[in-house]
C-alpha cells in the first residue's frame, strides 16, 4: 500500500530580499528512524529565482533541528549566569523594570532595536509596540547598516524609496549593467542568472576594489571589470555624467519633460574631466569614456548599487550621484532600462516601510506629518498627541546606552548588534552599562548571551506572515511546521508586554489580523498595502506596492510620473565629502568590509550550519601579494589588524583579487574576530549610514607567524 503523500508548504528562504521560492516536505520516520531534518528543502520556479537556491538556501532546514536551539526563556540570576525560568517570570521581570525605568527616568530611557529580518507584520507590531505601548520615541533597526543611504537617496530624488523599481526579470532584456559595489554571485547567487543578457552582448560593468566573483563575470569579453580606490565611487560617477553630458550623450528630452534641476548638475559636474577623476579614482581616463560611452549606446542599459557604494559618511550623495547619470541618460522609468538599488536583509525593504525606522510610521509615512500622524493614531486607537516625535538613527542610539540622555533598557528583536554595529567595542561596553538588556532570539546570539534576559522565538519555517522582496513584492511565508514546546511568536511577546503595560489600542496574535491592520496604517502612504491580505496573497498574484484598495498593484514605478507632487525627478548635485579617515602614512592600508557566499549577516545562523561553517570556519584578510611582500605576510599565515579602535588577528589570503593599497575583511565573524572592532562609527549626515567601507588600518605578521618565503602567492580558498 502506498505511504501517504508528505505535506508541502510553500513558502521563500529565511536569507536574503532575493526572497527565493522554495517548497519544504514534512519528512516521516523509515522503518521506526526518526528523520534527521524536519523538512526537505525543494527550490520552487519563481520570477526571482527560476527554481535555484544558493547555499545557504539549500542548508536552511539545517537550523530547524539544531540542538543549541533556545526553548525555554533565561534570565540572569544574582551569580551573573543565564538560568531557565517560565514565560511568566521573565515578562513579569521585564515589563515591572520598564515600568520603574518609565517612572524614574522617562519613557525615552527604554530603547528597541528591530531587525530587516522580521516579517512584517512583526517590524509593523514592533514600532507600534514602542510608541504607544512603552511610549518611547528611541526606537531604529539594522536597516540603517544596510539600505539608510539608498532609501535616502530615492526619497529625494523620486519621492519614494522600494529597491528595485521594475521586476527583476526585466534586467533578462538589458543588454548593459552598470553595478557598482555589489557582489551578487556571492550574496544572491540567483541573481546572477538575470544577467546573463548583458553578458551576452559584453554589457557586464562591475564597479569594485576587488576581482570579486561578480566582478569575475565580466570575463572573456562578457563585459568590464573597474577597479577604483575605496571611497571614490562618487568622483567615479561624476566623471562618467561629465563624459555623458560633455560628449552630447544626455537624453535631452527626457531630462526637459520629466526632470528638474539638470542646470545645477551641469555646474557641478563641470570640474571632473575624466583625467581629473582618474588622478582620485585610479581609473584610466580612457576606461571612464568607455563606460559612459557603453551605458548612452543601448536602448537597454540599467544601472544598480550595492552597500559597497552606500555605507559611506557620504553613502546619501553617491547614491544621488548614481540616480543623476540615469536620469541624465533618460533611464528611470523607460520601458527596458532603469535604475535600482539591491536591498540586502530579507525583508530589509518591508522593514523599512511600516515603522520601526525612528523617523517613520507605517506605510513609510513620515512621523512629523501631522496628517500621517492623525491617520495612523486613528487606526491604533489613541490620541494623537501620544504618538512620539522622531528617535534617533541606530549609531546614535548605540552609543548612548547607559548615558545619562541615553537609554537605560533595551529590547532587541531580530538583530545581533555585538557584531554587527560599527566601531562595535563601543556597543559592547554601552550594553553593559544598562539597567535591563532584553534579546529576543531563536539561538543564544553574541548579543543573546549579554543580556538580562532571553526570550526564545519561532524561527522562519514555524510561523505565518509576509515578507516584501528587494522588487517591493509581497510574499507570504507560511508555516510548515509548529515550533518547539516552550518557543513563541514575537506577536504573542509584544501582547504580553503590551498587557503587563496596561497599554491602549490592541496587540493582536494573529498574524493575519496584524496584516489587516498594517494595511489599514498604510493606507494612502507612500508603501499602500491597502489593497492586500493574507487571503489574497494565498492566490499566488504578483504583488508590487504600492497597492492600494481597487488596484491590481505596481510592478513598474514611474513609468507617467514621479512621486513627487508635479511628478518630476529631482537632479540633485552632490560633492565629494572630506573624507572622515584614510591612511595617512605609507604603512597604513584602506580596509574594506562585506560579505562571503557560505555565511550571512553576523553569521548567527550560518555559523551553525557545519557545510557552511566548514567551507569558511574562521576570519581572513585579503591582502594584494606585492603589499604582503611588502609586510612579510605570507599566505595561510596569521595576520594583526589593527587601529586606534581595536585589533583582530586574521588568516591571510593572499592574491591578486585587490588593490595593493586595501584590504578585505569578512564581517560575519564574532568576538576578537569582528571586522567592526576596527570599522568606524562616523556616519552619513543625512541617511545616518556608518561609513563600514572605509577604515585606515595597519598590518602586520602576528606573534610567531611564519617566516616569508620568496614569493607570496595564491589565495586562501
Amino acid at each position: 500500500m502506498p505511504r501517504p503523500t508528505a505535506p508541502v508548504t510553500d513558502t521563500h528562504c529565511p536569507y536574503c530580499a532575493l526572497q527565493c521560492a522554495m517548497s519544504l516536505t514534512r519528512t516521516t520516520a523509515v522503518d521506526g528512524v526518526a528523520p534527521r531534518l524536519p523538512v526537505d528543502v525543494a527550490g520552487r520556479d519563481f520570477p526571482t529565482n527560476r527554481g535555484g537556491l544558493c547555499k545557504k538556501g539549500w542548508t536552511s532546514a539545517e537550523l530547524l533541528a539544531r540542538g543549541d536551539r533556545l526553548t525555554t526563556p533565561l534570565v540572569r540570576d544574582a551569580t551573573g549566569e543565564l538560568v531557565e525560568t517560565s514565560w511568566d517570570a521573565a515578562l513579569d521581570l521585564v515589563a515591572s523594570t520598564i515600568l520603574r525605568i518609565r517612572g524614574e527616568r522617562g519613557a525615552d530611557a527604554i530603547g528597541v532595536f528591530g531587525g530587516g529580518g522580521l516579517t512584517n507584520e512583526k517590524a509593523y507590531q514592533l514600532g507600534k509596540f514602542a510608541r504607544i505601548a512603552i511610549g518611547t520615541s528611541r526606537i531604529d533597526y539594522n536597516g540603517r547598516f544596510c539600505m539608510s543611504s539608498a532609501a535616502a537617496a530615492g526619497n529625494r530624488a523620486f519621492g519614494i524609496d522600494r529597491g528595485l523599481p521594475f521586476p527583476l526579470e526585466d534586467l533578462d532584456g538589458a543588454s548593459t549593467v552598470l553595478l557598482l559595489g555589489s557582489n551578487v554571485a556571492e550574496t544572491m547567487p540567483p541573481f546572477i542568472g538575470h544577467l546573463v543578457g548583458a553578458q551576452a552582448s559584453g554589457g557586464l560593468i562591475v564597479v569594485d576594489p576587488r576581482r570579486s566573483a561578480t566582478a569575475r563575470l565580466t570575463e572573456t569579453g562578457r563585459g568590464l571589470h573597474v577597479q577604483p580606490a575605496p571611497g571614490t565611487d562618487l568622483v567615479l560617477l561624476l566623471g562618467l555624467t561629465h563624459i555623458v553630458l560633455a560628449e552630447g550623450l544626455a537624453d535631452e528630452a527626457y531630462l526637459a519633460e520629466r526632470t528638474t534641476g539638470l542646470d545645477g548638475l551641469r555646474r557641478s559636474v563641470s570640474a571632473w574631466w575624466p583625467e581629473r577623476v582618474q588622478s582620485v579614482t585610479g581609473v584610466p581616463a580612457p576606461v571612464l569614456r568607455d563606460v559612459a560611452r557603453r551605458l548612452a549606446a543601448s536602448d537597454g542599459t540599467y544601472i544598480l548599487t550595492g552597500r559597497g557604494v552606500e555605507q559611506h559618511v557620504d553613502g546619501t550623495d553617491t547614491a544621488t550621484a548614481a540616480i543623476n547619470l540615469a536620469l541624465v541618460l533618460g533611464l528611470p522609468g523607460r520601458p527596458g532600462s532603469g535604475y535600482g538599488t539591491l536591498t540586502g536583509q530579507g525583508n530589509g525593504q518591508g522593514g523599512r516601510e511600516h515603522g520601526q525606522k525612528c523617523d517613520q510610521l507605517p506605510g513609510y509615512r513620515k512621523i512629523t506629518d501631522p496628517e500621517a500622524r492623525r491617520h495612523v493614531a486613528e487606526v491604533w486607537g489613541v490620541p494623537v498627541e501620544s504618538i512620539p516625535g522622531p528617535g534617533l538613527p541606530a549609531v546614535a542610539l548605540l552609543n548612548r546606552l547607559g548615558e545619562p540622555d541615553g537609554v537605560h533598557a533595551l529590547l532587541v528583536h531580530g538583530s545581533n548588534v555585538v557584531v554587527s554595529a560599527p566601531n562595535v567595542q563601543t556597543v559592547r561596553d554601552g550594553l553593559g552599562r544598562l539597567e535591563l538588556l532584553v534579546v529576543c532570539d531563536f539561538f543564544l546570539s553574541e548579543t543573546a548571551a549579554l543580556a538580562d534576559v532571553v526570550l526564545p522565538t519561532t524561527q522562519w519555517a514555524e510561523e505565518e506572515g509576509t515578507m516584501t522582496s528587494l522588487e517591493g513584492r509581497v510574499i507570504r511565508r507560511r508555516r510548515a511546521l509548529d515550533a518547539p514546546v516552550g518557543v513563541r511568536s514575537e506577536l504573542w511577546i509584544m501582547h504580553e508586554l503590551a498587557r503587563r503595560l496596561d497599554a491602549p489600542g490592541r496587540f493582536e496574535l494573529d498574524p493575519s489580523i496584524v496584516f489587516d491592520e498594517l494595511a489599514a496604517a498604510s493606507a494612502g502612504g507612500l508603501a499602500d498595502y491597502s489593497g492586500l491580505s493574507h487571503a489574497l496573497l494565498d492566490t499566488g498574484l504578483a504583488a508590487h506596492w504600492p497597492f492600494p484598495v481597487g488596484s491590481g498593484g505596481t510592478p513598474r514605478l514611474f513609468t507617467e510620473r514621479f512621486a513627487h507632487d508635479d511628478g518630476l525627478a529631482r537632479i540633485i548635485p552632490v560633492r565629494p565629502a572630506t573624507v572622515s579617515e584614510s591612511p595617512e602614512t605609507g604603512e597604513e592600508l584602506t580596509l574594506t568590509t562585506g560579505r562571503l557566499l557560505e555565511h550571512y549577516q553576523s553569521g548567527t545562523q550560518t555559523r551553525r550550519v557545519p557545510e557552511l561553517d566548514d567551507a569558511r570556519p574562521e576570519v581572513f584578510v585579503q591582502v594584494h601579494p606585492a603589499t604582503a611582500a611588502r609586510l612579510g605576510i605570507v599566505e595561510g599565515g596569521l595576520v594583526e589588524v589593527s587601529n586606534r579602535r581595536g585589533t583582530l588577528t586574521a588568516r591571510a589570503s593572499v592574491d591578486g583579487d585587490i588593490r595593493h593599497d586595501t584590504v578585505f575583511l569578512p564581517f560575519h565573524y564574532p568576538g576578537d574576530a569582528s571586522a567592526n572592532l576596527l570599522t568606524q562609527d562616523a556616519v552619513d549626515p543625512i541617511s545616518g549610514m556608518p561609513d563600514f567601507k572605509r577604515a585606515a588600518v595597519r598590518l602586520r605578521p602576528a606573534a610567531g607567524a611564519p617566516l616569508p618565503e620568496a614569493t607570496a602567492t595564491g589565495a586562501l580558498r
